[in-house]
């Protein structure tokens, strides 16, 4: 009897201790939304009080918050680190390693993870987004009804946040290279340029929720209006 009792209370340890890791497309509370040659977008969405398991990433990526969250980060051989995010806190972590982790808060954990496919080769890019002018890797712009500010280059990839006042606009800026857009709060956003000339459109209109994410091709000319009624913020990663 005593045996029997012990081998139960000791079960739940041993299964914990069997569990292998699993990939992350494998982890039920990331969901893949959007994947290209250059990137995977997940979009990570755990229950309060809820864990997921212990998972890999193997590539490079920059995750964005959706909401202030509280969470236990338990990296696989290191010690669990209670971790406090901001709405819209943007940051960048290397690969590999596994971690689980476990939501606080009596509010969904929301998460963007964005997933550098060729980040052995990123790696090597040159530090400074445009030689000789490193003062673009950082730095705060005041634009029309709004700000961008841009937060850090890594992999080669620049990363900026913006933030617009109803009404507000990002002046004609030309891109050279693919960028991808997150919406950290929900979009409504008019395009004027040679977007949406290539596109047969004199504007492009895009509606998203919070969390959407776009992929937009290089090589045009555009403007970005905020067309709601409130204030948005986005996230931009520009490949060069």
């Amino acid at each position: 009897m005593i045996r029997r009792l012990l081998f139960l209370f000791l079960l739940p340890i041993l299964i914990a201790q069997a569990a292998k890791e699993v990939e992350i497309i494998a982890e039920p509370n990331h969901h893949l939304v959007l994947s290209n040659d250059q990137v995977r977008v997940f979009n990570v969405a755990l229950p309060p009080h809820a864990d997921t398991l212990m998972h890999w990433h193997r590539h490079d990526y920059v995750y964005v918050a959706l909401g202030a969250s509280e969470v236990v980060n338990t990296v696989e051989g290191k010690a669990p680190v209670t971790v406090k995010l901001q709405d819209g806190q943007t940051g960048f972590l290397s690969a590999p390693f596994a971690h689980s982790a476990r939501n606080l808060s009596a509010q969904p954990f929301r998460l963007v993870i964005v997933e550098f496919l060729h980040d052995n080769k990123l790696r090597h890019s040159p530090v400074h987004w445009n030689a000789g002018h490193p003062d673009e890797d950082r730095g705060l712009d005041i634009l029309h009804g709004g700000t961008r500010e841009t937060l850090f280059v890594k992999d080669g990839v620049r990363v900026s946040e913006f933030e617009l006042q109803p009404g507000g606009m990002v002046p004609m800026r030309h891109h050279t290279g693919p960028y991808l857009l997150v919406a950290v709060t929900d979009l409504d956003i008019r395009e004027d340029g040679t977007l949406g000339k290539l596109e047969g459109q004199a504007n492009v209109i895009g509606h998203f929720q919070s969390g959407a994410a776009k992929w937009i091709r290089g090589g045009y000319s555009h403007t970005i209006n905020n067309a709601a009624h409130h204030p948005i913020k986005f996230v931009t990663l520009e490949f060069r």
